[in-house]
């Protein structure tokens, strides 16, 4: 069920970037058509197909990195911008420069146009990458926690950089509310990533002396705490994560697979010999992903922004999990037992 806009504000003028990526399509369909919203505009690098159009939505061609999103702001009269746009996987043509370009200077620019078109609200979907894939991590990392990135992952090491601007626009410029949405793992029906990737495998891969726990996020309560801001604008920095976290052998456990636990050592130079071979796209870097998971504690989600996930982490994967079995896809070896209703 899709959360209401409400409250006695006026109707929200909302532009939205990245808005035919994944989590973007999720949003328009949830904004598309609600009372609470006086106007729609949704962006993208590439036109919308016809068949993904939804009416009473403005669909406009943007780059973020494109000083037109001032002019386009003022156009329709933006007050609400939620700002999705970013490179998670990159493509094979790809580069760290270009990825830069996006996801840092792309969001300078569209920080730049909302304070001179005088947007008040500003929600920003950041990363639990941010934190970084770091040994000394604690168990559960908090908001107050350091956001330290990770220099051998771009998508991690700009969202770092891009959260310590928009720390500084805060001080300066504190008129422009900010919702930071720091996001874990995302899982939904139609999710098919370099995560959901470890799952297909008929073995689960481990690093021996590492539990490194997913926390993860249904893609509907990622809409639902986009849409908890917009109707709030409630400002501050939140993790966004369903309750509990899942270990490798929880996971195995779930899907019925053996897991297999490797050296660190082992993993790592058979990294680097693919790597070197151009067998794998990953390298040795690859290492600290694995074993160094950045645990997303929720508490402040619910107490300060005041949103629920509706599945906790555990409910999130079996959801996934019977998704892929309606779709005839099994992630799943036969005999799986699923308690996503317990």
């Amino acid at each position: 069920m899709t959360p209401e806009l409400a409250g006695d504000a006026a109707p929200r003028r909302v532009l939205i970037t990245g808005a035919d990526g994944f989590l973007g399509r999720g949003l328009v369909q949830a904004l598309a058509g609600a009372p609470e919203v006086g106007c729609l505009v949704a962006t993208d690098l590439r036109p919308v197909p016809p068949e993904r159009r939804l009416p009473g939505v403005v669909y406009d061609t943007l780059d973020v990195r494109d000083p037109g999103i001032d002019a386009l702001l003022a156009r329709h009269g933006i007050d609400s911008v939620v700002h999705l746009a970013s490179i998670v996987t990159p493509g094979p043509e790809s580069s760290r420069a270009l990825e830069y370009a996006v996801d840092v200077l792309g969001t300078r620019n569209v920080l730049r146009a909302s304070v001179a078109r005088g947007v008040v609200h500003l929600v920003v979907s950041s990363s639990g990458a941010a934190y970084g894939y770091h040994a000394d991590n604690p168990p559960w990392l908090r908001e107050s926690d350091p956001l330290r990135g990770h220099r051998a992952f771009a998508y991690a090491d700009h969202k770092r950089q891009v959260e310590e601007m928009l720390a500084e626009w805060r001080a300066s410029v504190p008129e422009l509310r900010q919702t930071v949405l720091r996001i874990g793992t995302i899982l939904g029906e139609r999710v098919d990533n370099q995560i959901t990737a470890l799952f297909d495998k008929p073995r689960l891969l481990a690093i021996r002396g590492s539990d490194s726990p997913f926390v993860f996020v249904w893609d509907e309560d990622v809409v639902g705490a986009i849409v908890h801001a917009l109707r709030t604008r409630r400002a501050g920095c939140f993790n966004l994560a369903g309750d509990g976290a899942l270990t490798l052998r929880d996971i195995a456990r779930r899907l019925n697979k053996p897991l297999r636990e490797l050296p660190a050592g082992l993993l790592k130079a058979a990294l680097a010999v693919g790597h070197a071979l151009r067998l794998t796209r990953y390298g040795p870097e690859q290492l600290d992903f694995l074993r160094y998971r950045p645990v997303l504690l929720n508490t402040a989600l619910k107490t300060e922004f005041g949103y629920q996930p509706r599945y906790t982490s555990r409910q999130a994967f079996d959801a996934f999990v019977a998704a892929r079995a309606a779709q005839g896809r099994p992630v799943a070896a036969p005999g799986v037992v699923s308690d996503a209703t317990e």
